[in-house]
């Protein structure tokens, strides 16, 4: 005990010791998840769009419930902004991206490069650049490429990689990281 009557652990590092148990006692998906827990239990998403200025922060996620019309505002704001097509993003792909902001502890909002992606979108980019998968997640609204102004590609890279829940790839030289609710896996230099 301190002299202030405290036990000198913060409430933070209380959570970051519970979020490392939830990793050990579960490694499978729900690792973002508990990242998310202790936090009220709600679960948030800020981003903004350098494509079309748009700015989101919502929160899809109140007592274990997702919030229908939170996530159809996420699906609009990561359409595809080439056609204006929008698809469900899938929910464990959001989990990812809130559990990384998470344990990044920032509040500024992440700069999205791109979510759902539709397959002319997909082979088009896909034609001027060998790193665009032929059946990219982007497709199935399963993944997003993501970066902080105030976060290095590396610290957003480890952040993702710690939540064991996705793939993640380090594009250092365009300055984004990509996450998605596929397999684990991880590539990038």
């Amino acid at each position: 005990m301190t002299k202030d009557g405290s036990t000198g652990i913060s409430r933070r590092a209380l959570l970051g010791a519970f979020a490392a148990t939830t990793l050990t006692a579960a490694p499978t998906f729900s690792n973002a998840a508990g990242f998310l827990r202790g936090a009220g239990d709600i679960r948030r998403v800020r981003m903004y769009s350098g494509r079309t200025g748009e700015k989101l922060d919502m929160i899809y996620w109140i007592e274990g419930e997702y919030v229908k019309d939170a996530l159809k505002e996420i699906n609009f704001f990561m359409r595809d902004w080439r056609t204006n097509e929008t698809k469900s993003m899938d929910t464990r792909t959001l989990d990812i991206i809130a559990a990384t902001h998470n344990l990044l502890d920032v509040n500024e909002p992440y700069t999205l490069l791109s979510g759902y992606r539709c397959p002319a979108t997909n082979a088009m980019l896909r034609s001027s650049s060998r790193k665009v998968a032929k059946n990219s997640l982007h497709m199935q609204g399963q993944a997003a490429d993501l970066r902080l102004g105030s976060r290095s590609v590396s610290q957003i890279y480890r952040a993702a990689s710690a939540c064991h829940a996705g793939g993640v790839g380090k594009y250092s030289r365009s300055n984004f990281v990509h996450m998605d609710c596929g397999p684990i896996r991880s590539w990038g230099a």
